[in-house]
């Protein structure tokens, strides 16, 4: 990812979000050629000269000071997660070379876990959303249509975002698709700006951008948001609608690991639609017969 170019878009989509009376600048009704705050009304609500955040958002300046990034995120206004994110583009780490990556796996604490929990659907993703296990709940909630074992070939290994995009089968599950996708893109945001020497990342985003018009667009606007917790709407094609929660749990070491589960109100529909899930998942391959559309066929993505 080429972080100074990376900044500079990142400040010019906050910046153009701002109106001047939206921070108590007077703009006297004068016509403005470009939406949102101006360079020179930025620099002054920050507290430093036009031309340094002229070299800022132009990717030529490398040596952002703490301070003048925390005032920069005091005056567009940056959430949390923005904020950190503005740090990480303006201050990325100058890690050594990294040796020849060797396939992912999840360890083998994590993978029984997740197979204790057999009433929680239970996914273990790395930093890019590739998915490294789940439990039989889990790969029957997301992705019933592929193979169960493909996690464990990394050549075939799932993608989660890879899957929310190009996958029609995905794409049904979420009724509130444009939600998801905005979540996902978010998090994805986030992931670049942390790991920007991530050569397999910067890979995945740029096989969205030339695939999907849809993720383009939502990568455009830099949306950033630590997703960690909140409800999705599933449209389940074996047990039909279900509101679930969901929480992420992410590993102590540094592997970047993470443990996304879901989980049901209790005396809910959404907790019999699991129930009736699990029943079927774990029965025999004819146990239930599926919707037109939705294949248990292996398949891969």
């Amino acid at each position: 990812m080429d972080t100074p170019v990376e900044l500079g878009e990142f400040l010019r989509t906050r910046r153009a979000r701002l109106q001047p009376e939206d921070v108590g600048l007077v703009s006297y009704g004068a016509r403005r050629r470009v939406p949102g705050l101006r360079r020179e009304e930025l620099a002054q609500l920050a507290g430093v000269s036009a031309a340094y955040y002229t070299r800022l958002e132009q990717g030529q300046s490398s040596n952002a000071s703490e301070a003048v990034l925390d005032a920069l995120a005091r005056a567009l206004r940056l959430s949390d997660d923005e904020h950190a994110h503005l740090r990480n583009l303006a201050r990325p780490s100058r890690s050594k070379r990294r040796p020849p990556e060797r396939p992912d796996c999840a360890r083998t604490g994590t993978r029984q876990l997740i197979a204790a929990m057999d009433a929680v659907p239970a996914i273990v993703l790395d930093r890019r959303s590739d998915v490294l296990a789940w439990n039989t709940l889990g790969h029957a909630l997301i992705a019933g249509h592929l193979d169960p074992t493909s996690p464990d070939r990394p050549e075939d290994r799932p993608n989660l975002q890879r899957l929310l995009f190009l996958d029609p089968h995905t794409r049904e599950l979420y009724p509130h698709w444009g939600e998801e996708a905005r979540r996902a893109v978010s998090s994805l945001r986030l992931a670049a700006g942390r790991n920007a020497d991530d050569r397999r990342l910067a890979e995945l985003s740029g096989e969205l951008l030339m695939k999907s018009p849809e993720f383009a667009a939502l990568w455009s606007r830099h949306p950033v948001r630590n997703c960690t917790s909140g409800t999705k709407s599933f449209h389940h094609p074996l047990v039909g609608t279900m509101e679930l929660a969901f929480e992420t749990l992410h590993t102590a070491d540094e592997s970047g690991h993470w443990v996304l589960m879901y989980s049901a109100e209790r005396g809910s529909p959404a907790e019999a639609g699991l129930r009736l899930l699990k029943e079927v998942s774990v029965g025999s391959c004819g146990a239930a017969a599926p919707e037109p559309g939705y294949s248990r066929s292996p398949r891969t993505a």
